[in-house]
């Protein structure tokens, strides 16, 4: 699908979905459907393994100023009882979609803020340009970054870092943000984002689709339990029991022993996500 603000490219196995809103990307109630419909087409589709999420530079040097503020002061997703309704997949249609166990990256080239910073956070790797910061400036426009920045970043960065990024809306830029480890790579500019991230999702591509599935379904049921309770997971899906569907599914599929096969039989394997 491609919609007004959305291009898709299909270069199975890597799925390209790029924002081109402008002046600055903001995510409004239409945009963050088409968003989630969009990863939800990624998701559906067998033959595709790893999706890009990136968008065109633009002269304001903004990846996604997040939630479109003009659009909901008039009324365009408020909430019937209030707050606002971001969607399906939350906004920009990936934070909270909690089926969706392929690999995302994000490559970010530009300003990330609110909305569009905690789009990101639903990514599993984020690759961005020199000239990219994040930040949350929700505490200073009455309300909270609850589309993701409050329940993830306390997840991902150091306690004090990531209250202060909360209090104080500052900003982080891409070197420090790979200091703390939120970000994977930074890169000098958008030609060297789009080759390096398109290496990225090709070599993420050759891995067994049920191993990264099943690890990006552990990590959500898993990460945040004691180990013993990660372990007791783990003995239970072998033994077929527990919640984990597709780590049990993984463990009785062809790609399971296609690994050891093409290992011992020194050759490159070939997965099929069976």
């Amino acid at each position: 699908m491609n919609s007004e603000f959305i291009q898709i490219i299909n270069n199975s196995p890597v799925f390209e979905i790029v924002l081109n809103k402008p002046p600055a990307n903001a995510i409004d109630h239409g945009l963050s459907y088409d968003l989630y419909n969009a990863f939800k087409q990624f998701n559906e589709d067998d033959s595709l393994r790893v999706a890009i999420l990136r968008a065109e530079p633009n002269p304001k040097n903004i990846f996604c100023a997040g939630w479109d503020l003009k659009a909901f002061a008039q009324g365009e997703g408020q909430g019937d009882k209030g707050g606002y309704d971001l969607g399906p997949g939350g906004i920009g249609g990936l934070p909270e979609f909690w089926d969706l166990y392929k690999p995302v990256i994000a490559a970010v080239n530009g300003v990330t803020a609110g909305g569009g910073f905690e789009m990101v956070l639903g990514a599993d790797l984020i690759v961005a340009t020199e000239n990219t910061e994040f930040f949350l400036p929700e505490a200073y426009l009455g309300y909270l970054a609850d589309g993701g920045g409050i329940q993830k970043l306390p997840r991902r960065l150091p306690h004090y870092v990531a209250m202060d990024m909360l209090l104080t809306g500052r900003r982080m830029n891409a070197l420090e943000a790979k200091q703390w480890g939120l970000v994977r790579e930074v890169v000098s500019d958008e030609a060297a984002l789009l080759i390096n991230v398109r290496a990225l999702a090709e070599e993420l591509a050759t891995a067994a689709p049920l191993a990264h599935k099943a690890i990006k379904e552990f990590i959500r049921f898993n990460g945040h339990k004691s180990v013993e309770q990660a372990h007791q997971a783990s003995h239970e899906a072998w033994n077929g029991q527990g919640e984990l569907s597709v780590y049990k599914q993984m463990l009785t599929s062809d790609d399971f022993d296609e690994g050891a096969k093409s290992f011992t039989e020194k050759r490159p394997p070939k997965f099929t996500g069976k």
